[in-house]
């Protein structure tokens, strides 16, 4: 037994040793806004190429054989009509039209629409839209897209959908870090935030789909109701709901209503990859949001992150990640950990969980009921690149979006408003530099 006893603890010790190791290993994620809009042309044969002076940097991806990341940016730059497979309905006609404030991949201004209601016995319901002076519908989705290639297509919501709310795009650069981070990474942060705010803090992660490992589930992770697992997943969805191309992963347009292409609208390129391979691949290089190191720097925005700490913000706001080391099988076995953003230390400022605090909008997508008015944490970095705040962008200063919180952030929020002005303000500066 006491033998035992020792090759126990020994075993822990030398578990202890190699996290120690791993932990000691681990360098900071390389942060920038590194992806200016690049200069394409487009060819007779309709083959999109990145004229000279490209002044993007990944953050040292390795690129599958014959790809490069100028490519995979100019793929989600790319601007799409009826012949290439927009539509019938949408709200783009490239990522980067809502993806970019100073570089592409940046969340932005731009909004879309979710609706739904309730039915007699309180579940959420998505809405039947008619379209075409009612001869087709467009069911199954709580999404409703502002645009449409043709007037017959173009949605309207029902009256009978009083459920409505806006939802912000979001950022996508970091993305891959992100992921890289690991699903038990973000069951552990939930699991421990009862405990640091005294049981009134509680995230949710849902096991979602990951759509290129079928069968296979994963921690949402990504959209405002951590709807994917995966930045693969994600660029399929987004594909198919925010530009209407269909794609491997969600194969099938909405409605054929004026449609002139056949679906699977995106199909692999010379290189054997795809659309959606080449918007994972371009989010997965992207460099962290960098911060306002000049802002940084100052005694108030020094004093404020001391505050962000002490009244309890960092609780979901996570301040520090790290992903898992290189090598290592994510996503059901799907991806692989890549050189580039393993072992790699990285500052979020969220926690990727779904929380109610006070502004949730009633929709449920791919989660349970209890989603309804829960909203995933939005990761700060980058924040001050952005001029509105909260998931519907309807917060037009930070001030506001603070006050604007409640459920699980009450007491956060006692604490803020017990500070003086001026700590307030010092708290204020501090997120300015994120």
């Amino acid at each position: 037994m006491i033998r035992r006893k020792i090759a126990y603890f020994s075993l822990l010790g030398a578990a202890a040793a190699i996290a120690l190791v791993a932990q000691q290993s681990a360098t900071e994620a390389p942060a920038g806004f590194t992806t200016p809009t690049l200069g394409q042309t487009l060819s007779p044969a309709g083959e999109l190429t990145v004229t000279s002076g490209s002044q993007s940097v990944s953050n040292g991806i390795a690129e599958p054989p014959g790809d490069t990341f100028a490519l995979d940016q100019a793929q989600f730059e790319r601007r799409h009509d009826p012949s290439t497979g927009l539509g019938p309905v949408f709200n783009g006609t490239a990522c980067v039209e809502c993806h970019n404030n100073g570089v592409a991949g940046a969340a932005s201004q731009f909004t879309e629409q979710r609706v739904g209601h309730l039915d007699v016995n309180g579940n959420f319901v998505n809405p039947t839209i008619t379209i075409d002076e009612g001869a087709n519908t467009i069911t199954g989705r709580s999404i409703v897209n502002d645009r449409s290639i043709c007037p017959q297509a173009q949605e309207h919501i029902p009256d009978t959908e009083n459920i409505r709310t806006l939802r912000a795009v979001l950022n996508t650069l970091g993305d891959g870090f992100v992921e890289a981070a690991g699903d038990q990474a973000f069951l552990a942060i939930a699991a421990n935030q009862p405990a640091q705010s005294n049981g009134m803090i509680q995230g949710e992660a849902i096991q979602v789909p990951i759509f290129e490992a079928p069968g296979l589930t994963g921690v949402g992770k990504f959209g405002w109701k951590d709807q994917d697992a995966t930045i693969v997943s994600f660029s399929g969805d987004a594909y198919l709901n925010e530009m209407g191309v269909s794609n491997r992963l969600k194969p099938k347009d909405v409605t054929t209503v004026c449609k002139v292409t056949a679906d699977v609208e995106d199909t692999p390129d010379a290189l054997g990859l795809a659309d959606i391979d080449h918007f994972a691949q371009f989010i997965r290089g992207t460099q962290v949001p960098p911060r306002d190191t000049v802002l940084a720097t100052t005694p108030d925005a020094i004093a404020g992150q001391t505050l962000f700490n002490s009244v309890g913000c960092v609780t979901c706001h996570v301040a520090t990640m790290t992903t898992l080391p290189a090598g290592t099988a994510i996503n059901g076995g799907a991806y692989t950990v890549p050189a580039a953003l393993g072992n790699k230390v990285f500052h979020p400022y969220g926690d990727f969980l779904l929380h109610n605090v006070g502004t949730g909008d009633g929709i449920v997508q791919v989660g349970p009921a209890d989603t309804a008015n829960k909203l995933r944490t939005v990761p700060l970095w980058g924040l001050h690149i952005k001029s509105r705040f909260m998931h519907d962008n309807a917060s037009q200063t930070l001030g506001n979006a603070i006050q604007r919180h409640a459920g699980e952030a009450l007491g956060v929020i006692a604490n803020f408003n017990s500070l003086t002005t001026a700590q307030q303000q010092q708290l204020i500066t501090f997120l300015n530099s994120l």
